[in-house]
């Protein structure tokens, strides 16, 4: 079978365009030929093994200057012509579409319904194969082609040609060309419904095509434009709740995946479409409170024991403990908020015991093998973590007694039944199994009921995960992943996560990366990219830093000597790169304390200053020495310790110390106040220049070298959470790979805004009110009394005083307005929907706060009061959800 491939794409002087053939065994490039520059042809002989083609172009050039086609819906050849020796395909190449979302899985599996189908055979002499886009089609609706020509229907709506979904968006058919040679083909394409009744017409002319001379047993292959049809952009709502804190009368005190079905079953009744969650990873790192926090994962593949649904299981054969069993997950539901020591304690002697029970039978069976095939990769090693963590009694992988980092070589014995060392570690597999399972039949669940799944994607991973464990070289343990100080947090956010080594991600294709995004589309069919910023630049603050505030944005371009005093500042490296620690200040931040503090914490340097003691010279030893302190008076002394090592001007470059930073939000320390009204104005264009100004170039760049690879590992819808100090750079980024954007009303994206306008918001975004790390609407509401007045007035355009607490049917008012919103999206918390019906919302607004940024050891406790059956049964609560997202045009 010989293959003639056409494509019309405009190179320059030194480019080459390859062809790439996608098989089982990987991708063959072959060089394709031109003599313009601009048409380039490539001849292949195949034997023909497979009944489609799949295939993608690329251009490589000098420079490294290399293009890709979209490659989440490949082109993809028919083969489906029985007595066919010769393909003739005339292609375009394919950029990343405007409406890429409706290519997703959230809305071809989900929302609309299209599965591919595969081509019947045809037996022409002659073939001509039409192929195009047409990815605006919903449930119960496919393409036909309709022409002039008798053959096509002589444009009588009842004979038009159907079309088949060969792969997702995109149609083909296969004509009898024997009978088009006389004339120009015209036709137009359609949509045809159920009953095969043309609903509509494409816009635009009608189109012509003028086939070449044919030989007999010749397929003729046109990839056409996109057919575009004037139907309206859908919009959808949903719920953001976490699974810890959804709540059923037989759940066990925390969130199961039994009660994810129960709300998909509540999202399906109010005509919700999405569903967000919160990441589901494991995160049990010390067995205790401290790991509620769901963004400190220690697999980026493993999944929470806490949410097996314990209802699912086989049934503890013993009576004696199953009663007992029924009296703990009772007892735990009952509580206001969740236990999750004593929750996740529970859990894991029940599945112990039903591992003892079952687990040989469960893990000979074909569905334990084949999970084991697919994840072992990651399984095996997360496995042997766990049971060393364990052991050992800590995860700091460092002080373990040995097996410091993965050893390759032990995934053998450790993936064999019949090994000792399989056996220490077996319990984890079956653990994972179970998990997966309910997960995915969680997600068939929604995908049946027309709900999208939304996951999250942690930006980083605990210091001592599995991850680092396995694979040290991706991560830098020299310093600390966190935010720069926002509204949130005045001293920035700290995560102790270890940052990314992007140097080698990149060098490796981004794989780590890659497998993590595809093992979570098992799962979601849409994702929240958490701190997108991230894959710009992330906040990385000194491994001896408590606070957030002498961090710097890695990568950055930092400024010389020479630079800074360009600028008109007369540059003091020492003065303003070390504490600035005089007796003015000592007074202004600890006043009685003052002499406490010189006598106990410093040491003079000259008549004006001090510095810190050695042995409390870092944040860090600070926070040790004040360990077991609980009195506030004394933590209040800790804390100014702590602002006296961040008064700086400026900090040292972490890869090159002869370079430096502004310290960020320095304005509003002594070191600035005690510079002279010049020096001020200088360090503030200085200032802004960098923080605003300088990187953006150098930042699009970086993100463009990761988020391309990441977008188009899965076809997962992505939804980007691009909060906080946001570059210029990020919306170039995000609308050229058409991410969704976060739009909160409280937080605009313009400076100039106090409140955001939601009837500009872009369609390609999500609207929400808040999220976990916010203040609920009615805790906001109550939060500044002055700012609630402002909003009250100018945005819901009242003239009377604003009430307090929030009412009911003004909270109703409100979502109304962010419904009405151009946003694709709008997903709000569970506890804002609930904010609208005075009687069903908890009565204490504070008791609803999922986060405190601010705390980095918040416990994450959050549990919904109401159980999703009595909300399900609530029929004055779903039909005024139901009423709300229809009167907005949301379904």
């Amino acid at each position: 079978m010989t293959l003639h491939f056409h494509l019309e794409y405009e190179t320059i002087f030194g480019e080459e365009v390859m062809l790439n053939l996608v098989g089982n065994e990987g991708v063959k490039t072959h060089r394709m030929a031109t003599f313009d520059g601009k048409d380039w042809f490539c001849d292949l002989r195949l034997s023909k093994t497979d009944s489609t083609l799949s295939y993608y172009y690329n251009v490589t050039g000098r420079d490294n200057n290399n293009r890709n086609e979209w490659q989440i819906v490949k082109h993809v050849l028919d083969l489906t012509c029985a007595k066919a020796t010769e393909y003739t395909i005339y292609d375009h190449w394919n950029g990343m579409p405007e409406d890429s979302y409706l290519y997703s899985s959230a809305f071809t599996d989900c929302i609309n319904h299209q599965e591919p189908e595969q081509m019947k055979d045809t037996t022409y002499a002659q073939t001509l194969q039409l192929t195009v886009r047409a990815p605006q089609l919903r449930d119960g609706e496919r393409l036909a082609v309709i022409g002039a020509h008798p053959s096509l229907g002589a444009w009588n709506p009842d004979k038009a040609l159907p079309m088949t979904l060969h792969t997702y968006g995109e149609w083909a058919v296969n004509i009898d060309a024997s009978v088009l040679h006389e004339e120009p083909v015209e036709l137009k394409f359609v949509i045809m419904n159920t009953a095969g009744h043309v609903m509509m017409w494409e816009c635009g002319y009608n189109r012509t095509i003028t086939l070449p001379d044919m030989k007999k047993n010749q397929v003729v292959v046109y990839h056409l434009n996109q057919a575009f049809f004037e139907i309206w952009n859908r919009k959808v709502a949903g719920t953001l709740v976490p699974v810890f804190s959804l709540r059923s009368k037989e759940s066990a005190g925390i969130g199961d995946f039994g009660d994810l079905k129960m709300m998909i079953d509540l999202m399906e009744k109010t005509g919700q479409r999405v569903l967000q969650l919160l990441p589901i990873n494991d995160t049990t790192i010390t067995h205790t409170w401290t790991d509620s926090y769901p963004y400190s994962c220690i697999s980026v593949f493993a999944i929470h024991p806490q949410y097996v649904n314990l209802r699912a299981l086989p049934a503890l054969a013993d009576e004696k403990e199953r009663k007992e069993a029924e009296a703990e997950g009772a007892r735990l539901n009952a509580l206001p908020q969740i236990d999750y020591e004593g929750a996740n304690a529970f859990k894991s002697k029940y599945l112990q015991k039903v591992y003892l029970q079952e687990g040989k039978k469960i893990m000979k069976s074909a569905e334990f093998k084949a999970f084991f095939q697919e994840t072992q990769n990651w399984l095996v090693p997360y496995a042997q973590y766990s049971w060393l963590r364990d052991l050992n009694g800590t995860a700091d992988f460092t002080k373990w007694k040995d097996h410091n980092t993965w050893d390759e070589t032990e995934r053998k014995t450790l993936g064999d039944p019949r090994s000792k060392e399989y056996q220490e570690v077996a319990f984890y597999y079956f653990v994972q199994f179970v998990l997966s399972t309910q997960m995915k039949e969680a997600h068939e669940y929604a995908k049946q009921k027309g709900v999208i799944l939304k996951g999250d994607i942690p930006i980083g991973v605990n210091r001592y995960s599995c991850d680092v464990w396995t694979e040290p070289k991706y991560f830098n343990l020299n310093g600390q992943a966190g935010a720069p100080p926002d509204g949130f947090s005045a001293n920035g956010q700290n995560w102790g996560f270890p940052t990314y080594n992007w140097e080698e991600m990149i060098k490796d294709g981004c794989q780590w990366w890659v497998r993590r995004f595809q093992s979570m589309s098992m799962y979601f069919d849409a994702y929240r990219i958490d701190h997108v910023l991230g894959f710009f630049r992330i906040w990385e603050i000194p491994i001896h830093s408590v606070h957030g505030l002498t961090g710097q944005f890695a990568p950055s371009q930092a400024m010389s000597r020479e630079e800074i005093m360009q600028y008109g500042l007369n540059f003091q490296e020492q003065r303003f790169t070390e504490p600035f620690i005089t007796d003015w200040v000592l007074d202004r931040v600890f006043h009685e304390r003052a002499d406490e503090v010189r006598q106990t914490y410093l040491e003079r340097i000259d008549h004006e200053r001090y510095r810190m003691k050695p042995d409390v010279d870092t944040q860090r030893k600070i926070e040790a020495r004040f360990e077991n302190v609980t009195r506030q008076e004394d933590l209040w002394l800790r804390d100014g310790l702590y602002s006296l090592l961040s008064d700086v001007l400026f900090v040292r470059d972490h890869n090159n110390p002869d370079m430096f930073h502004p310290r960020i939000s320095a304005q509003l320390d002594f070191i600035y106040e005690s510079l002279y009204d010049n020096d001020k104005q200088a360090f503030n264009r200085l200032y802004n220049d960098y923080y605003y100004h300088r990187n953006n170039q150098f930042w699009y760049r970086e993100a463009m070298k990761k988020l391309p690879k990441l977008v188009q590992a899965t076809r997962m819808l992505v939804c980007a959470e691009d909060l906080g100090m946001v570059p210029d750079c990020v919306p170039w980024v995000i609308d050229e790979l058409k991410i969704l954007s976060l739009e909160l009303q409280s937080m605009p994206k313009s400076p100039t805004m106090r409140f955001g306008d939601i009837n500009s918001y872009p369609y390609r975004s999500v609207c929400t009110i808040s999220s976990h790390d916010m203040p609920t609407l009615r805790q906001w509401w109550d939060e500044d009394y002055s700012r609630t007045q402002d909003y009250y007035n100018t945005m819901l355009g009242r003239q009377d005083a604003a009430p307090h607490p929030l009412p009911g049917e003004l909270a109703k008012e409100i979502i109304a307005r962010h419904l009405d919103s151009p946003s694709m999206l709008c997903i709000l918390s569970i506890q804002d929907w609930l904010a609208m019906d005075e009687q069903l919302r908890l009565p204490d607004a504070d008791a609803e706060r999922i986060n405190i940024p601010a705390n980095p050891k918040h416990y994450w406790r959050y549990r919904m009061h109401l159980n999703i059956e009595d909300m399900i049964a609530n029929t004055a609560l779903t039909d005024t959800v139901s009423t709300l997202i229809r009167q907005a045009g949301r379904s």
